[in-house]
């Protein structure tokens, strides 16, 4: 249970293993260029230059997790059908505040975790989407998986959904925004989102 409730807790982040000790075991090119990306972030936060320029560190690693994840195709599978009855410019307003959402959440945990380790042990590839598979142990020698299912877009894998201990990142957001939109407008939940990180503008979305 102990494990699971850390899953829970997990899956509210994106690509855990970017702050994982990657454990060479299998290799193929989604695989490649998944674990491509976690030794580079491992790279930064372990860089003894940038403990004390935590500014430049946060930029270094915007540089290397946004060509691997693939925000928009993740927002827009997290808002499920509400996705298509969105105009252009509110889809446009969605992925900036999902995006932006993720990205704090995801930076403030890598920058705060360390020394778990990441094992790669297969893959499965269909056509343009394929599905790596990990196993992670921590510290006090708990193991979880953790699992990313990526697509073909110009020839890079991109990430659009992890799945902790067969927990979705985009179901779980989805199931959260199906019960907002349920009682509230779109811009609603855009507020309640951007509440969360009030950063982000938004000019689209109506105050009050």
């Amino acid at each position: 249970m102990r494990i699971r409730s850390a899953a829970l807790h997990v899956v509210s982040i994106v690509g855990i293993s970017s702050w994982l000790i990657s454990v060479p075991a299998f290799a193929g090119l989604p695989t490649d260029q998944t674990k491509a990306t976690v030794d580079r972030v491992v790279s930064i936060i372990s860089n003894p230059d940038l403990q004390s320029k935590k500014g430049e560190r946060r930029e270094q690693l915007r540089a290397v997790i946004y060509p691997r994840f693939d925000f928009t195709e993740m927002a827009k599978r997290s808002l499920g059908p509400h996705w298509a009855r969105r105009t252009p410019q509110e889809q446009q307003e969605f992925v900036k505040v999902f995006t932006g959402l993720l990205e704090t959440s995801y930076v403030d945990k890598i920058e705060s975790f360390n020394g778990e380790k990441v094992s790669y042990t297969h893959e499965r590839v269909d056509g343009d989407n394929a599905e790596v598979f990990t196993k992670v142990v921590t510290k006090k020698g708990e193991e979880f998986s953790i699992n990313y299912k990526v697509h073909l877009v110009n020839g890079e894998w991109k990430v659009y959904d992890v799945v902790v201990e067969d927990i979705s990142l985009v179901n779980n957001y989805r199931s959260q925004f199906n019960r907002v939109l349920a009682n509230a407008s779109f811009d609603e939940l855009l507020r309640k989102l951007q509440q969360k990180n009030p950063d982000i503008k938004t000019p689209g979305v109506r105050k009050g």
